[in-house]
């Protein structure tokens, strides 16, 4: 008896323990315990096989037939729910008769699984719900600032002021700024939203990344002089480095950057470009500023659409707020990183990899 016990014991321990061995174990125990007490009863040698085949044959059944049918039928329609998949024939078959039944040790392992995998998807869930609610929060301020602003020297006009030679031409031009403002918005929305869709390709191709940094300095040359800024490349990083990217989509991404830096700079201070070799296969290029710095807090987010970290005076310098958030599509449309560092009373940094050069 010690001895079935202990073997039933071993054999629970096992982790594939399958239905039907289950069954085997347990009528053999009942049955051989029924035999020996039908032993003392009656000393017949018969009785005692009579009621071990009878016992063990009604307990095998009935045990394997509620292990088989209720049991392991609510584990599978767990794992239907789970999964949200319906077998074929064929795999009902493979999965009952072929591949070992799962211990309820390795189901529960698995419903934990995906347990932590379902509140990973409703803490992603719930963050894009916060981001698509500040996102729309911030579109429709966005739209509203020119629009009213139209809509305010519009009205003016309509109710006499277009007859006033001193005011009507000051108030169309101003209408025309808030305008050029809202072409602006919806250009930079509507190529953010062809970059996330993958639907402006990447036209790549080498070129000295130092030349294109040069054309920007010089496009921008009237803003820096309007602020007394100073743009140079970083002593020992002229020597020309060659990058294989999308030239005029990279250009667009340095003109934001060093319009940023323009724009949030200090007055009379300077606007810096730096360019290395990571490694045999990457550049990367950074452009920095000597101006008042972006607080710690604010640079994990500062790459959102329309995030501002000083709104007050973001609002009197201007802009759609999407420039960072462009610079970053951009980028990571090559498959490379961009990132952004920060002390505040010392200056910002904006750098990002590129493919190095074919042949270089």
């Amino acid at each position: 008896m010690s001895t079935v016990l202990n073997t039933k014991s071993t054999v629970l321990n096992t982790k594939n323990l399958s239905p039907r061995l289950l069954s085997f174990i347990t009528a053999l125990i009942i049955s051989v315990i029924n035999a020996l007490m039908s032993l003392v009863l009656q000393p017949e040698w018969y009785i005692p096989l009579i009621v071990f085949a009878i016992t063990f044959v009604v307990i095998y059944w009935i045990y394997y037939y509620t292990l088989q049918r209720f049991i392991y039928r609510k584990i599978k329609l767990i794992y239907k729910l789970i999964f949200q998949t319906k077998a074929t024939k064929k795999e009902e078959f493979f999965y009952n008769n072929i591949l070992p039944q799962k211990s309820l040790d390795e189901v529960s392992e698995e419903v934990g699984r995906w347990a932590l995998q379902r509140r990973d998807e409703i803490n992603m869930l719930r963050a894009n719900e916060k981001f698509r609610k500040e996102f729309l929060a911030n579109l429709s301020h966005e739209l509203r600032t020119p629009v009213f602003t139209i809509q305010g020297y519009v009205d003016t006009l309509l109710n006499g002021a277009l007859e006033d030679p001193a005011v009507n031409r000051k108030f169309l031009t101003n209408a025309t700024k808030s305008i050029d403002r809202l072409t602006r918005l919806l250009d930079d929305l509507d190529e953010i939203s062809k970059l996330e869709s993958g639907k402006m390709p990447i036209i790549q191709e080498s070129f000295v990344i130092q030349d294109l940094v040069k054309d920007v300095f010089e496009e921008l040359s009237l803003q820096a002089k309007a602020r007394s800024i100073e743009m140079h490349i970083k002593k020992g990083t002229e020597r020309p480095l060659t990058v294989y990217a999308d030239k005029p989509k990279i250009k667009q991404v340095l003109v934001n950057l060093v319009q940023n830096a323009l724009k949030y700079g200090s007055e009379n201070g300077n606007v810096t470009a730096g360019f290395y070799e990571v490694d045999d296969k990457h550049v990367y290029v950074e452009i920095s500023d000597d101006g008042p710095g972006i607080a710690e807090e604010h640079l994990p987010r500062i790459f959102e659409r329309f995030y501002r970290a000083d709104r007050s005076r973001s609002r009197e310098i201007g802009g759609t707020g999407l420039g960072l958030a462009i610079v970053k599509h951009i980028i990571e449309a090559h498959n490379q990183t961009v990132t952004a560092r920060s002390t505040q009373g010392v200056g910002s940094s904006f750098g990002f990899t590129l493919e190095k050069g074919r042949g270089e």
